[in-house]
């Protein structure tokens, strides 16, 4: 399958400058990046894409056998970069798929020159003095009010995943995203996501790496920031003064100035 239809891949920006690969979270597309590209697109050339069974992906090309892990993603994101052929790319996940771009990277370093990690967490669990945000219990509920009614759980999760109760509009864009993906998908890719632990992943990376948290996350607090920085061997960590777990709508200026001054790092 063409990997261009597969993942609605889109490529903008500055032809011959760094690359900078921009991939969505869970519930998202990436329409979700549209604030901070044309920051990007003055002094990159930027790749565009929806994981498969996002957006306007080849939904066909989705099975739970290949998707059940994170895995599945990262191999697809492997390939996309074999496929474009635009060279050593700059890696900028966002949520989940900043572990996504984690596993590619550690499969394929070659492939990729740094990884942007935008409000990443390697596990959502809370174990032993490691606090990941969440108990056992807690995404327990999550998932099975996923299960039971998705549409009321897009509703209630949405405005709490994106903070800023002040600007609503913020939260009902999330809510939206949600409600357009297919259940079966999203009830999938939230077990691959929540249920997920790549914190032995973490120091394998070899590749240069900027995790951009923000100041206030109730999804990826403070604390797991620092443990992924403290992990990634060289990495660097910066605190957005954003609220929620999107900064790229919540902070789109800071956003991008963070990921613009990392990239053209010598």
């Amino acid at each position: 399958m063409d990997v261009r239809k597969r993942n609605r891949v889109r490529v903008t920006g500055r032809e011959g400058g760094p690359v900078v690969m921009l991939a969505h979270g869970f519930g998202c597309d990436q329409n979700l990046w549209r604030l901070v590209a044309p920051a990007l697109e003055e002094r990159f050339q930027v790749v565009l894409f929806d994981h498969v069974g996002a957006g306007r992906s080849d939904a066909s090309a989705w099975s739970p056998e290949r998707y059940s892990t994170l895995d599945g993603y990262a191999q697809d994101v492997i390939g996309l970069c074999r496929e474009l052929g635009l060279g050593p790319v700059t890696f900028v996940g966002h949520s989940v798929s900043s572990m996504i771009g984690v596993l590619a990277a550690v499969q394929e370093p070659a492939l990729f020159e740094k990884l942007v990690l935008l409000t990443p967490s390697p596990s959502y669990i809370d174990d032993g003095n490691y606090r990941g945000g969440f108990s056992e219990q807690d995404i327990d509920e999550l998932l099975e009010s996923l299960d039971s009614n998705y549409l009321g759980w897009s509703a209630t999760m949405a405005p709490v995943i994106m903070g800023n109760p002040e600007r609503p509009e913020l939260g009902e864009e999330l809510t939206n995203s949600f409600c357009r993906t297919d259940p079966e998908i999203a009830r999938v890719f939230a077990r691959a996501t929540f249920l997920s632990d790549n914190r032995a992943d973490l120091p394998k990376v070899t590749v240069p790496t900027l995790i951009a948290e923000s100041a206030r996350d109730t999804i990826a607090p403070r604390e797991v920031g620092a443990f992924v920085h403290a992990q990634i061997p060289g990495s660097e960590l910066v605190t957005l003064d954003s609220t929620g777990h999107c900064p790229q709508l919540s902070a789109p200026e800071e956003t991008a100035e963070a990921i613009i001054a990392f990239v053209q790092e010598p």
